[in-house]
């Protein structure tokens, strides 16, 4: 059995278990689906309630789902008869689901307490689909004692490397996840007609040559991001990207390190724009409740609600209303506040983000190709051409 149709089986049982073993909601609730928010209780109840006192005629009815079961319990119910009226889920997912005519489509009059850049950036074929809920965007770490004058992007970083430097300026890790994916996209090598463009064989090859120069430790090809921390705390390499909430992991292991770490904005590529990444709603299209289940993703999304849990948690609020608010405007020196600053304000700025249909298959074709070039393996152009007909052949 090929793994596709294996995929469907899986799923076509999931739907059979639905049908008829999931309990039947209640003609008067509205059920509603997050992604490993259990440890938010106390917010998640809070938020319900404020909002069934405004609302007595609508009844909430909340089920936390495993961040590993999200996708295929959510696409078992969205194909049943009664599937939940609101579901948290990630964009990428999202897109398929608008993809195969599964949602309901959003007026553009119903978004406007988000920041048009976001609203623009998750558009599905010109159209809404989502609602925002909240966003992370990484920043960049640096030693100020061992690199007083940090790059402020990648091309800083290749053509500094080229002089020599005593020490890797960070661990990018080539291989995992969509790592090389989103440094593709800051380039604007975004489809299988860019791959094989002379801007990504010029790319390719600085990126090769750093490697061999030293520019990034040979591990880069192999370990993970958590090596990547590990070798920041260590003072192995100058630099490194990742989310506000690894300040207090510096801070506990390394406060060495943590003393000598000051933060920068994230690096950037050719278009100069930052990469986020973002949780939104969606409403299925089969669902009996969807004009409720809009004025409770909007209410869950307001400004109150947005900076309380922002204070909670490390995410970025998505409303704009919430975004000016001191809490994202106004740093008091502390480090942990410079991050929120640092971030809030990167998402006026953010780079759009194509959507894939294949998208976990084609992170595996860059990630191989890439690790072909780095290692010289074969001529850039061979691989990218190569690269070019596979990516083709997925969409």
């Amino acid at each position: 059995m090929s793994k596709n149709v294996f995929i469907w089986v899986s799923v076509i049982f999931l739907v059979i278990v639905a049908l008829f073993l999931r309990p039947q909601k209640k003609s008067d609730e509205l059920v509603f689906w997050t992604l490993q928010m259990r440890d938010f209780s106390p917010y998640m109840e809070k938020v319900i309630t404020n909002f069934e006192k405004e609302n007595p005629e609508i009844k909430i009815k909340w089920v936390d789902i495993p961040f590993s079961e999200g996708e295929k319990r959510t696409l078992a119910a969205i194909l049943s008869d009664t599937p939940p009226d609101l579901v948290n889920l990630n964009p990428d997912f999202s897109a398929l689901l608008a993809q195969k005519g599964t949602l309901t489509e959003i007026e553009n009059s119903a978004l406007t307490q988000f920041p048009q850049e976001i609203i623009n950036n998750m558009k599905y074929n010109g159209k809404n689909y989502f609602i925002p809920w909240y966003a992370t965007s990484a920043l960049t770490f640096y030693n100020k004692k061992l690199l007083p004058n940090p790059p402020k992007n990648y091309n800083e970083i290749f053509a500094r490397c080229h002089a020599g430097v005593t020490k890797p300026f960070l661990m990018f890790n080539f291989a995992e996840n969509d790592s090389m994916l989103k440094l593709l996209n800051k380039y604007g090598i975004n489809s299988a007609e860019m791959i094989n463009s002379q801007l990504a064989i010029d790319l390719y090859s600085t990126i090769q040559e750093a490697y061999t120069s030293g520019c990034f430790p040979k591990e880069s090809l192999t370990q993970t991001h958590r090596e990547s921390l590990e070798k920041f705390m260590a003072e192995e390499i100058l630099m490194f990207e990742g989310g506000s909430n690894f300040l207090n992991l510096i801070k506990e292991n390394a406060p060495r390190t943590f003393k000598n770490t000051a933060l920068s904005a994230q690096l950037t590529g050719e278009t100069g724009n930052f990469n986020f990444s973002m949780m939104n709603f969606i409403i299925p299209i089969k669902s009996k409740k969807q004009q409720e289940a809009l004025k409770f993703a909007l209410f869950l999304t307001n400004e109150e609600n947005q900076l309380e849990l922002a204070k909670l948690t490390n995410i970025l609020a998505v409303n704009k209303n919430a975004l000016n608010n001191e809490f994202y405007t106004k740093s008091d020196g502390d480090i942990f506040t410079q991050a929120r600053v640092f971030s809030a304000k990167q998402l006026k700025n953010i780079q759009p983000q194509p959507f894939y249909p294949h998208r976990k298959e084609l992170i595996t074709l860059i990630n191989n190709a890439t690790q072909k070039i780095i290692l010289k393996q074969d001529a850039i152009e061979n691989v990218l051409n190569k690269l070019r007909t596979d990516w083709s052949r997925l969409n």
